[in-house]
């Protein structure tokens, strides 16, 4: 979508220039041009989401704070009349009702587009265990999204909607947020109700929120959990002496990433203060080799055992080690896991915790053939977080490199989490869109179908791009008009070229793989010069390509087309 953020959406309501139905239309055709990325079990469509927005009124607008904004919801949280299938086709019910969050979304104003995908009954952190499709990362479609909630992640990383729902036990509001460059807010456990979500471990799980800004999650927390405003804020950050976690063929440039993390936040003149702390590693041990993985198998194991066949067998391996745990196991880590509280809690009086999201990555071919060691890397420095009582809010923080972005958590004891989107400040503006940063955007030229107004123009609003610019080439090129169906121009560096007319759109880095296999012969992308001396991509044509007429004497497409010549529809 062209808009990404929920202030953004209202403001274009207020003025008139967008609609919630004009979003919509554009929200759908944003899922059917990514539907490659797998990030839909149950994609938009105008049957569902018509109902939502024929019951929005425009007095209410400024009265309910999320009005006509679109939110997707990991599809193991109901919303009433849609499959819950929590990514195991055999599992799946049509919910009867809203799960509280959504409920309390839609009384604000949100209408929900449809359910994400994720790794099976939200077990795992890695994004590819689903009979729905691996969720391909937004970046790279090569690498791991991360999980479970790995299509809202993607998303809100592709621009589709300005929040998504997903859950959080050992990191999959984290993880994936981390992995495709967004915002990930887990609040503190019980922070949000659980009713009509589908559990992993009911004790501790927690849904979670992405976002592309961190006012958007501010705004989403406001509506689902108002929360006693920030008394203060910490006034340092504690980071671990030791951090052993850095994985991958990028292992280096993550723990490069990170070094300039800590010098970014030294730079702005807040105290960093590295301290020993092995309860994080202690309660993260707890969590899957402990006996709280009992409580997954207590929430699952009367289906696995009546469909095995139906669970995939990396996920039914997982929940099946917990059916042997004794009581008694449980009794004494929760006695332990007490104590560790406690000395977490003390350690970050007056300051919060500060690591890495994840300190490395893998391409999905990797994670296809070690299910079990990818996973469990992904989730060394976020696993800790639910045991200890602590809410965290990943951000990104710069890139890894250029096909991966960055990021960092900040965790604080659950009863102080309203600080924690306040000390975000230490990094981003809060209305920031964190997901579209000027560095990652490019120009790009266009002559002629993508134009506005004209038949193609929608697939570069469905990848998020923006109209900035009429522009013009300089004067080296001929325009032809090529014996295509339907009828196209082509641009040709030429002797005896002249000026030719063309527009300048932003494209978000990540949105290049996409539009470019979109192009076909004989057109090609390739760099253009323009008038002012700028060179960019855009849409150039191959020398040998069919001409039925040279249109350059026009000064563009659109002119020609204004002559009478086409019907622009």
């Amino acid at each position: 979508m062209s808009i990404t953020t929920v202030e953004a959406l209202r403001r274009a309501y207020r003025t008139g220039w967008r609609t919630p139905a004009d979003v919509i239309d554009e929200l759908i055709r944003a899922a059917e041009s990514h539907a490659a990325w797998n990030v839909w079990i149950t994609p938009p469509s105008w049957e569902r989401i018509e109902p939502y927005l024929e019951a929005l009124r425009e007095d209410e607008m400024d009265q309910k704070p999320l009005w006509g904004i679109p939110f997707a919801v990991k599809d193991n949280i109901d919303v009433a009349g849609m499959l819950t299938t929590a990514a195991c086709p055999a599992f799946a019910y049509k919910a009867p009702a809203h799960a509280a969050v959504v409920e309390r979304l839609v009384r604000a104003g949100a209408i929900p587009v449809g359910k994400t995908n994720l790794d099976q009954f939200a077990t795992g952190l890695i994004g590819t265990r689903s009979p729905y499709g691996e969720v391909a990362n937004a970046r790279n479609p090569e690498w791991v999204s991360g999980g479970s909630s790995s299509g809202s992640a993607v998303a809100v990383a592709l621009g589709m909607v300005p929040f998504a729902l997903g859950t959080d036990t050992a990191g999959s509001g984290r993880v994936p947020a981390a992995l495709n460059g967004v915002i990930g807010y887990k609040p503190r456990v019980g922070g949000w109700p659980n009713e009509g979500v589908v559990p992993a471990c009911r004790t501790l799980d927690c849904v979670s929120v992405f976002t592309r800004s961190v006012a958007d999650a501010a705004m989403v927390q406001a509506v689902i959990a108002p929360a006693t405003a920030a008394q203060g804020g910490p006034d340092r950050a504690v980071v671990p002496k030791t951090l052993g976690a850095w994985f991958g063929s990028k292992a280096d440039a993550y723990r490069n990433a990170w070094a300039r993390a800590l010098s970014k936040l030294e730079e702005a003149g807040v105290a960093v203060v590295e301290m020993d702390l092995p309860e994080l590693d202690e309660a993260s041990a707890m969590l899957y080799e402990g006996p709280w993985i009992a409580e997954r198998w207590a929430s699952l194991g009367a289906f696995v055992e009546a469909h095995p066949d139906d669970v995939l067998p990396v996920t039914r391996a997982i929940l099946e080690s917990g059916r042997d745990r004794l009581a008694s196991d449980l009794f004494r880590a929760q006695h332990r896991l007490l104590d560790l509280r406690r000395s977490v809690e003390e350690k970050l009086r007056g300051a919060l915790l500060l690591m890495p999201t994840v300190g490395g990555t893998w391409t999905r071919d990797e994670a296809r053939h070690d299910p079990f060691g990818t996973n469990r890397a992904l989730g060394a420095y976020t696993q800790h977080a639910n045991l200890l009582h602590l809410a965290g809010l990943s951000l990104p923080c710069g890139e890894v490199d250029r096909e991966m972005p960055f990021g960092v958590t900040l965790y604080v004891p659950g009863q102080r989490e309203a600080e924690l989107l306040s000390a975000a400040r230490w990094w981003v503006d809060p209305d920031e869109d964190v997901a579209t940063r000027e560095d990652e955007i490019e120009l790009l030229a266009v002559c002629g179908l993508h134009m506005r107004g004209m038949p193609l123009n929608h697939e570069l609003v469905d990848l998020g791009g923006e109209f900035v610019c009429v522009s013009r080439t300089a004067p080296l090129y001929r325009l032809y008009l090529l014996d295509t169906e339907p009828v196209k121009p082509g641009l040709v560096r030429a002797d005896g070229g002249a000026e030719v007319e063309l527009e300048l759109w932003k494209l978000p880095r990540r949105a290049w793989p996409a539009f470019m296999q979109r192009v076909r012969h004989p057109l090609a992308l390739g760099k253009i010069l323009l008038s002012d001396g700028r060179e960019v991509m855009g849409f150039v044509c191959e020398a040998g390509a069919q001409r039925r007429e040279d249109i350059t004497p026009y000064g563009g497409f659109r002119a020609w087309c204004e002559r009478g010549r086409m019907v622009i529809s």
